[in-house]
């Protein structure tokens, strides 16, 4: 479980980051500009210099911080070159699908940060935008994490799928890719954690029952931006 930040100066850097996830989320990377991010952290812009060098490093940061909880949760080993801390032991190929399939429920508690991976994604399939080679490599490890997982199940079934599990990774991930931005649009007449429940049931997986006190408590602890805003924050026009 990660720690909150305890200096000084790493309170500051989170309440950057926080600030920087809000707006990022509402108007994507190329219409927020670093002044605005440091008036909505209450800093001024040469305070935002201080811990952060551009916005492009900023913006890579605010991705990674969520992806890092989420590997760390679903994937063990993968940040530290694939060696899993010996003292955590690897979940089971069935509790890393259940857990993935948690975090699709968490993300429907968190529209802001769903908001901001939704926005930027796109942007970011301009080769010159400065995430694109973050979410090229991000898509790489997921299809090539998730298509192992599968590979796994699919092996241990009583009756071995005969799919391609790198070809369900893909569609999987489309398919949860897509359910965010139906999501986002209407809420109330799309549940993703059932939707990719059925998608895993045609190939005879069940992710079992995701109880809240059994998911990520990492990644819930994150803040989300919407949920920021009715703590005395006025956010700034991007």
């Amino acid at each position: 479980m990660s720690q909150a930040p305890r200096t000084k100066g790493e309170r500051t850097r989170a309440r950057i980051l926080d600030s920087a996830t809000e707006l990022f989320s509402r108007s994507g990377y190329n219409s927020v500009s670093l002044r605005e991010i440091a008036a909505h952290a209450g800093l001024t812009h040469a305070g935002v210099l201080h811990h952060f060098p551009g916005k492009e490093q900023l913006l890579l940061e605010v991705l990674s911080r969520r992806d890092r909880a989420d590997a760390a949760w679903l994937f063990p080993g993968l940040l530290d070159g694939g060696t899993a801390d010996s003292a955590t032991p690897e979940p089971s190929a069935s509790e890393r699908l259940r857990r993935l399939v948690g975090v699709v429920g968490r993300n429907s508690r968190t529209p802001g940060l769903v908001a901001l991976y939704a926005k930027l994604s796109v942007e970011a399939s301009e080769p010159g935008h400065p995430a694109h080679s973050y979410f090229v490599r991000r898509y790489r490890l997921l299809r090539a994490e998730i298509g192992a997982l599968l590979g796994e199940l699919f092996s241990a079934a009583a009756t071995p799928a005969t799919t391609s599990p790198d070809s369900v990774a893909q569609q999987l991930l489309a398919l949860m890719d897509g359910l965010q931005t139906q999501w986002l649009l209407e809420p109330a007449e799309v549940s993703m954690e059932d939707r990719v429940r059925e998608f895993l049931a045609r190939y005879g997986l069940d992710a079992g029952a995701v109880d809240d006190m059994d998911r990520d408590p990492d990644a819930d602890a994150e803040r989300d931006p919407d949920a920021e805003r009715g703590q005395g924050r006025e956010p700034v026009s991007g």
